[in-house]
């Protein structure tokens, strides 16, 4: 049982080997905290899936971090100030710049798209790099945050210039059988990304079953507690496949 989504996210031929072992030994391999932390996403997708249904296309906020930070930009709160803030309460990577960059939602997109038959790499996900170069080039987290900070002016007329249309900004990774892409959106009061708050994730599938009324999975997504409870989840239902 993991939390940890590097090795799910790693090369194809490594992910089928994982699961080519725990075959072979007969040993569960378990990561619903992969995407979500605690929220049942992945076994949600394998039941929709097992049970017949055909996804079309998945839409989610799925990093905590980010939808707290975004959630939290307001005119009098700078950018650097609450990645500050979403660090201090360990929401985020130990360098920020992990969630920033979109990578952090990447590797949750490729797992999930893997989990639909797609035999992709973390190369096919598109990403758009929020981050201005200076903030990229940092050699230390203190160093990044100096430079974030910087940036503050760049983030607010993004933040000023959504705000003017009535819209917010979302983290938004979209996925389906062709592959993925996760980048910021402008997203109005009808968007049902529009009213996420705190660290909560929003997860919608849309499938032949739920196609005009997506299925939606919503919920924390970031923080010790609720991944750890994922964790033991995991792990008290091996004890009874056991027992």
């Amino acid at each position: 049982v993991t939390p940890n989504k590097v090795a799910n996210a790693g090369s194809m031929e490594d992910y089928l080997a994982y699961r080519s072992l725990s075959k072979k030994h007969g040993v569960h391999f378990m990561y619903e905290t992969n995407v979500g932390a605690g929220l049942p996403v992945i076994s949600t997708l394998r039941d929709l899936l097992r049970s017949g249904d055909q996804i079309v296309k998945i839409e989610a906020v799925l990093s905590g971090s980010l939808s707290f930070i975004f959630n939290s930009f307001t005119a009098d709160k700078s950018f650097s100030s609450i990645v500050g803030e979403a660090q201090e309460l360990g929401f985020t990577e130990p360098d920020p710049r992990v969630d920033l960059s979109g990578m952090d939602v990447a590797r949750k997109a490729l797992i999930l798209a893997r989990e639909l038959g797609s035999e992709l790499e973390l190369s096919d996900i598109q990403v758009e790099n929020i981050l201005p170069e200076a903030c990229i080039a940092a050699k230390t987290v203190e160093d990044f945050m100096d430079a974030l900070k910087a940036e503050d002016d760049h983030f607010e007329n993004l933040r000023a210039a959504a705000e003017k249309e009535g819209k917010a900004l979302r983290m938004i990774a979209s996925v389906s059988p062709e592959g993925g892409r996760v980048g910021l959106q402008s997203v109005d009061q009808s968007n049902p990304f529009y009213s996420l708050s705190g660290s909560d994730n929003l997860i919608l599938f849309s499938s032949e079953r739920y196609l005009q009324r997506p299925m939606v999975i919503r919920g924390p997504g970031a923080g010790a507690e609720v991944t750890a409870a994922g964790v033991f989840a995991e792990l008290i239902s091996i004890g009874n496949y056991i027992s």
